[in-house]
C-alpha cells in the first residue's frame, strides 16, 4: 500500500489536482475575453454591484479547504506542508460527488488569532469555507469568530461532519432496536472537536444532557477532575467511575474518537440489551469489529472503515452541505440546516437500494437494518436529498441570500452539474 500510495501521489502532474479553464482560450479572441481587454467589464460590474462576483467569477461554487496542519487526519501536529496531501484529497471529494470546486490553502500558522486574520482576509475569494485538521481546543475558538465575523458559510468539517453522520446513524439505530432517544445513556471517549459536536448534536434529537459521559486521555470527565478546558465543563458528571471500564456498563449507545482498541470484549459484554457501538478511531476502531461482534451478536457496530458494515464517512456529509449551503448562498452553516443533512440521510437509507450501489460494494443485496443503518458513500442519491434538504432549511431559517426554486427545479439543476462533461466550445462560435 505504501509504495502504491507514494507512486499514486508522484506521478506527473504531481498531486491530486489542477486548475483548468472554464471558458475557450483557443484563439486571440478568446484570450480578449478572458483577460485584458475584455476582463475589465466584469471588474466595473462587479465594483458598482459586489454581488455580482458571483455571476461573472468561479465564487459561488468555490470552497476553500483551510488548514493549519496542526490535528492531520489521525497522524497529529505534522505541519501544514505535510498536512497538504490530505487537503488535496478532500479538493477530490468535492468535485467528485458534488461538482464543487476548491482550493486548497495550507497556513503555516499555529497562532490562532493570526491563523483568524488570515483566513478572514480571503473572503472575497471563496462562497464557503471548510476549515480542516485543526487541532482542539483551538479549533471551537477560531470556527466560532470566523462563523461569527463573515458573511459566507464557515464548517469545521472535523467537528460536525462526523456529527451530522453519527447523528443520522443513531437515528436508525435507535428505530431498528426500538429506543427512545430521551432513554438512552451514552459514552463517548474522546473530548475533542468531534466529540463536542457529536454531544452537542444528539441533544437536539432528544438525548438528555445529562445522560451523555465523556473521557479524555485522563478518564472520565467528572467532578473530581481539576483544570478542565472549558470546552469540557458542560461534560463534568458527578460519578464515582474514573475509567472507560468503570462507566461502561449499561450503556445504549458508545462513541469512540479517540484511538484504537481501548474498549475489551468484556466491557462490551456490560453494555444495555441491543447496543450500539460507533468506534470510529481511523484507520483501526476503538475495538476491531469481529470482537465487539462476537462478545454481543446483538450490537449493532459502524466504525470509520470501509470493509465492514455501517461506514460512518465524512464524504456523506462536507460536499452536499456545501452545495446546498453555496446554492442559497447561505451565509452560515446553522444547527437546522446540520439536523436536515442528518435527518436526509436517516430517510434515505429506508429507500430501495439501486442495484448498481450493491454491486459497487460486492454485495447482493443491500437493505436497512442492522447492517445498513447509513448510505454508502458511493451512492449517487446522496447529492439528491441532502443538498436540497440542507438549502431548504437555509431558507426556513432566513440565511439564505437567493431564492430557491424548489426541490423539482433544484435537482435537475443538480443532474446538469454532475452531468456537464462536455469540452468548452469556443467564444467565435456563441
Amino acid at each position: 500500500m505504501k509504495n502504491s500510495a507514494l507512486e499514486y501521489h508522484s506521478r506527473f502532474p504531481k498531486g491530486k489536482t489542477k486548475v483548468v479553464p472554464t471558458k475557450p482560450t483557443e484563439n486571440s479572441y478568446d484570450l480578449s475575453l478572458a483577460y485584458s481587454p475584455g476582463v475589465a467589464y466584469p471588474c466595473l460590474e462587479i465594483e458598482k454591484q459586489p454581488d455580482l462576483v458571483y455571476e461573472y467569477t468561479n465564487r459561488g461554487n468555490l470552497v476553500g479547504i483551510i488548514t493549519n496542519g496542526t490535528a492531520i487526519l489521525g497522524l497529529g501536529n505534522i505541519g501544514a506542508s505535510a498536512g497538504k496531501p490530505v487537503m488535496e484529497g478532500k479538493a477530490v471529494l468535492f468535485k467528485k460527488f458534488a461538482g464543487i470546486d476548491v482550493f486548497d490553502i495550507e497556513i503555516n500558522e499555529t497562532d490562532p488569532e493570526k491563523f483568524i486574520t488570515i483566513v478572514k482576509a480571503l473572503e472575497p475569494t471563496f462562497g464557503g469555507i471548510n476549515l480542516e485538521d485543526i487541532r482542539a481546543p483551538e479549533c471551537f475558538h477560531i470556527e466560532k469568530t470566523l462563523d461569527e465575523s463573515m458573511k459566507i458559510p464557515v464548517f469545521h468539517d472535523d467537528q460536525h461532519g462526523t456529527a451530522i453522520i453519527s447523528t443520522a446513524a443513531l437515528l436508525n439505530s435507535l428505530e431498528i432496536t426500538g429506543k427512545k432517544a430521551g432513554n438512552i445513556k451514552v459514552v463517548i471517549n474522546g473530548a475533542g472537536a468531534a466529540a463536542i459536536s457529536i454531544a452537542e448534536m444528539l441533544t437536539h434529537i432528544g438525548v438528555k444532557h445529562e445522560s451523555i459521559f465523556m473521557l479524555d486521555s485522563r478518564g472520565v470527565i467528572s467532578h473530581k477532575r481539576t483544570n478542565l478546558h472549558e470546552s469540557k465543563l458542560p461534560f463534568v458528571r458527578n460519578t464515582e467511575a474514573e475509567t472507560l471500564a468503570d462507566i461502561f456498563p449499561g450503556t445504549d449507545l458508545f462513541i469512540g474518537v479517540s484511538v484504537a482498541n481501548v474498549v475489551t470484549e468484556a466491557m462490551v459484554k456490560t453494555m444495555a440489551e441491543k447496543p450500539i457501538m460507533f468506534a470510529l478511531a481511523n484507520p483501526d476502531p476503538e475495538i476491531p469489529y469481529p470482537d465487539a461482534k462476537r462478545a454481543r451478536p446483538d450490537l449493532i457496530m459502524a466504525t470509520g472503515r470501509s470493509d465492514y458494515h455501517n461506514q460512518v464517512n465524512n464524504v456523506l456529509g462536507f460536499p452536499f452541505i456545501f452545495r446546498g449551503a453555496l446554492d442559497v448562498r447561505a451565509k452560515v452553516v446553522n444547527m437546522e440546516m446540520k439536523l436536515a443533512a442528518a435527518y436526509a440521510l436517516s430517510e434515505l437509507t429506508k429507500l430501495p437500494v439501486p442495484i448498481e450501489v450493491s454491486e459497487a460494494y460486492n454485495e447482493k443485496e443491500i437493505r436497512f437494518g442492522a447492517d445498513y443503518i447509513i448510505p454508502k458513500p458511493l451512492d449517487s442519491r446522496v447529492l439528491y436529498h441532502v443538498a436540497p434538504a440542507v438549502a431548504e432549511a437555509a431558507v426556513k431559517t432566513g440565511v439564505n441570500q437567493v431564492e430557491y426554486p424548489g426541490r423539482e427545479a433544484y435537482v435537475k439543476f443538480l443532474e446538469s452539474i454532475m452531468a456537464q462533461q462536455q469540452e468548452p466550445i469556443s467564444a467565435l462560435e456563441i
